[in-house]
C-alpha cells in the first residue's frame, strides 16, 4: 500500500476517466424529507427520480445512499412497482443532507496497471459555499471507500463534482465563477487550485471558462453550461434571446471555446445545444438546461422541460451519442431543487 499522504494520485498514474467510459456503478443519495431542496415539492419528484434509477440500473449497477431502513423498504417497494430489477440495486445505509451526489459523492480515479486499479478522492465539500447544512454529506467519500475497501486521498481543499468536466485524456473543463469564488477556498490563488486538481484529477490541461446560467445556485457550474461527449469535442448551450439574461455569457463562453486548443494543437469540435424555456418557479428563474444530462453505460438521460425546445436537444444529443440510447425524463419537479440528473448522480468505472 502507498502512502497517501506521500504520494498523490498523478504521481502513481491515476487519472479521472471520460464520463462515457464503462462504469460498474452509479451512485446516488436519495432525497428524504429532511432535505433542504424541494420546500413544498419533495413528494412531486420521486415519481421522476424513480424513473431515473430504473433507466440507469438497465446497464449497470445503481448504488444508493440511503437515510435509513425505513426508506430503504419503501424505496425498494416503488422501485418494484415500476419494473426496476432490485438485484442491480444495492442501498447503503450512509445518511446525508441531502441528494446532490455529484457535488458530495466520491470521485473515482483509475489506474489498471496499480495495485490498487481503483481509488478515492475526497474533497472538502462545503454546500456550494456554506449555504445549507453539509456535515453528513461531506463524510460520503469517506463511508464509500470503507464499504469498498478502496484507498482515499484527501486533499483538503473544497471541489465539487459539478465543477469540472473531463474528456478522460488529461483535459478538464470548469469555470472561474465557481472554482475562484471566495466562498469556495478563499486566500488561494487561481494556479494553486490549478495544482491541486492536476494533482489530484490525474489531468495536464485546465480550460476556464467565465459565467454560468441564471438561477444557478451553485456559482457556475459547468455541468450545466458545457460537457465533453467525445475526446476532442464538446456541447455547449447557447441562448439566442438577446433580452435573456444568458446571453451574453453564453455567447461569451462560445467564443472562449473557440479559441482553445487541445495540448496536440486541435480545435475542439463545438455542437451547440440550445436553451430550453426559462423555467420560473415562485418568481424565481430555476437553473434549467440540456447540459445537466448524465452519460450512464447504456443511455444519455437528459432532463426536459415541456416545452419545445426538447425535441431539437434530444435530436442534437442523439447525433452526438450515436452508440447510446437518449432518453429524456421530465425534470420540471426536479429543477425546482435547483440542479437535474447529472447533479444527482456521480459514476464509478469499472
Amino acid at each position: 500500500m502507498f502512502d497517501l499522504e506521500q504520494h498523490t494520485p498523478k504521481e502513481l498514474g491515476y487519472r479521472f476517466p471520460a464520463e462515457w467510459e464503462p462504469h460498474r456503478a452509479t451512485w446516488l443519495s436519495y432525497p428524504h424529507e429532511g432535505s433542504y431542496s424541494w420546500p413544498g415539492t419533495l413528494p412531486k419528484i420521486y415519481p421522476f427520480y424513480n424513473k431515473f434509477i430504473r433507466e440507469i440500473s438497465k446497464g449497470e449497477q445503481v448504488c444508493i445512499n440511503i437515510r435509513n431502513n425505513k426508506l430503504k423498504e419503501q424505496v425498494a417497494k416503488e422501485l418494484d412497482k415500476i419494473g426496476v430489477d432490485l438485484n442491480r440495486i444495492t442501498f447503503y445505509l450512509n445518511p446525508t443532507n441531502d441528494a446532490w451526489c455529484r457535488d458530495h459523492g466520491p470521485a473515482f480515479l483509475i489506474n489498471p496497471e496499480a495495485k490498487d486499479p481503483k481509488v478515492i478522492v475526497s474533497w472538502k465539500y462545503n454546500a456550494w459555499g456554506g449555504k445549507y447544512d453539509h456535515d453528513l454529506d461531506d463524510k460520503i467519500p469517506m463511508l464509500v471507500g470503507q464499504y469498498l475497501e478502496l484507498p482515499v486521498f484527501y486533499p483538503r481543499i473544497v471541489m465539487e463534482g459539478g465543477a469540472v468536466d473531463f474528456n478522460g485524456n488529461g483535459t478538464l473543463l470548469t469555470t472561474t465563477a465557481c472554482l475562484l469564488h471566495e466562498n469556495r477556498n478563499p486566500g488561494m490563488f487561481q494556479h494553486e487550485i490549478e495544482e491541486k486538481l492536476r494533482d489530484y484529477y490525474g489531468v495536464d490541461q485546465i480550460l476556464w471558462l467565465d459565467e454560468g446560467i441564471d438561477g444557478d445556485d451553485t456559482n457556475g457550474h459547468i455541468d450545466d453550461i458545457t460537457r465533453f461527449y467525445k475526446e476532442d469535442g464538446v456541447v455547449t448551450v447557447i441562448e439566442p434571446n438577446k433580452l435573456d439574461a444568458n446571453y451574453k455569457p453564453l455567447k461569451t463562453n462560445l467564443k472562449k471555446l473557440k479559441e482553445f486548443r487541445l495540448p496536440n494543437g486541435k480545435q475542439m469540435d463545438i455542437v451547440e445545444l440550445p436553451m430550453p424555456k426559462p423555467v420560473v418557479y415562485e418568481d424565481q428563474r430555476l437553473p434549467a438546461s440540456y447540459a445537466n444530462f448524465y452519460i450512464s453505460n447504456h443511455a444519455v438521460i437528459v432532463p426536459t422541460f415541456r416545452c419545445r425546445e426538447d425535441d431539437v436537444a434530444l435530436s442534437i444529443l442523439e447525433e452526438c451519442f450515436p452508440d447510446r440510447q437518449v432518453v429524456g425524463i421530465d425534470s420540471v419537479e426536479i429543477i425546482w431543487g435547483l440542479g437535474s440528473w447529472h447533479c444527482l448522480s456521480q459514476q464509478e468505472p469499472r
